[in-house]
């Protein structure tokens, strides 16, 4: 599937070192203020070659509007958004065409659809996410009408964690967040994630890492029993980014070990409303919003492509053999996938705003 949504429903297209990538994004209400600089400057956070822990493929990625878009407003039409792939290099692929990449998808492609675009990955490559960034933009003007705000950062990467929880308050937030090169709230603990990256690139590997996403003044009742939950929705969206492993809300995986007298949040009046003592359940329980800040966590796992010699096997002469991946390649890529996570969270929580009827078709 390409679309993902219902009623604000992202189409993305286009591979890796194709002439273009980009997206239909359909349902988006109309009389939104949006321009050009309104997407490019979070496509501009995605982007390769942003720093000396990312790949050095230079990629501008300037976006333009084909569609859906009139005197800086949106028609209630679908808002197509291209992006041209200016500095693909498909020169370094062409000894993978029959050697499947240990981790890429390169051979689970090839035997779903038998004929595959093998340069840079195709459409399983990173790059699709351009058009999830770019539909993201959009949906983060339609929450920031509604006062929702959701902002991701790196709170791992290799052995190396940060212990910064956001709180209440997004107040420069943001720009501590684009301070540092790996997109961390610690700038202390920044530093030594960006020497884990630099020590697995310097061996020629990679690391992985998580990213934590935090969603403020959600409106409760959001996510619809039993198969239209919100963590669901959140899930499928954050789990269909490349290279995600596992997603958590909350305490996540930790609940397992733990008491229900440690879990459960319990409830308290503040300012005459119902809220929780804990966040736990991050802002979610029963697959629906409670009012508190919705939190979930992404692992991502190392980088594929990575310098090491690995086995293989040639599936032209059908016999084993070995590949070094060469070429410019992400040793990390979790600095580049916070504006991506950021992006699924903001669509999702559009999609759900509009089904539920806080989000009207016309604004």
């Amino acid at each position: 599937m390409n679309t993902f949504g219902r009623l604000f429903r992202l189409s993305t297209w286009g591979e890796s070192h194709g002439p273009a990538v980009g997206c239909v994004l359909d349902g988006c209400p109309s009389g939104l203020e949006l321009t050009e600089a309104d997407v490019q400057c979070e496509l501009d956070r995605r982007k390769p070659g942003q720093s000396d822990v990312t790949t050095a493929r230079g990629e501008p990625d300037s976006v333009e509007f084909l569609s859906g878009v009139f005197e800086d407003r949106t028609l209630g039409t679908p808002v197509s958004m291209l992006v041209h792939n200016r500095d693909a290099d498909s020169s370094k692929y062409r000894d993978f065409i029959y050697k499947p990449r240990p981790g890429h998808a390169d051979l689970a492609w090839r035997m779903k659809y038998g004929h595959v675009d093998w340069r840079g990955g195709g459409r399983s490559s990173a790059r699709e996410t351009v058009g999830r960034v770019a539909g993201g933009a959009v949906a983060k003007k339609i929450l920031q009408k509604h006062r929702v705000q959701v902002v991701a950062y790196t709170k791992q990467i290799g052995r190396v964690k940060s212990g910064e929880v956001l709180d209440s308050s997004m107040k420069g937030v943001a720009d501590l967040i684009e301070s540092n090169p790996v997109r961390a709230l610690d700038v202390d603990v920044a530093r030594s994630m960006v020497d884990e990256v630099k020590v697995a690139r310097k061996k020629g590997d990679s690391v992985g890492g998580v990213v934590e996403c935090v969603a403020l003044n959600v409106p409760p009742g959001l996510g619809e029993p039993v198969f239209g939950k919100l963590t669901a929705d959140l899930a499928a969206g954050v789990a269909s980014i490349p290279g995600v492993k596992g997603v958590e809300f909350g305490l996540g995986f930790d609940s397992a070990s733990k008491p229900g007298s440690e879990v459960n949040d319990e409830f308290t009046y503040a300012g005459g409303v119902v809220r929780t003592t804990s966040n736990n359940s991050g802002g979610i329980q029963g697959g629906i919003t409670n009012g508190m800040p919705v939190v979930l966590r992404a692992a991502f796992k190392p980088t594929s492509s990575i310098k090491k010699r690995q086995h293989t096997v040639d599936l032209n002469l059908k016999k084993n053999s070995y590949i070094q991946v060469e070429g410019r390649h992400d040793p990390c890529i979790v600095p580049r996938a916070v504006p991506v996570v950021e992006a699924m969270v903001n669509l999702v929580l559009a999609d759900h705003m509009i089904i539920s009827g806080n989000i009207p078709r016309k604004l």
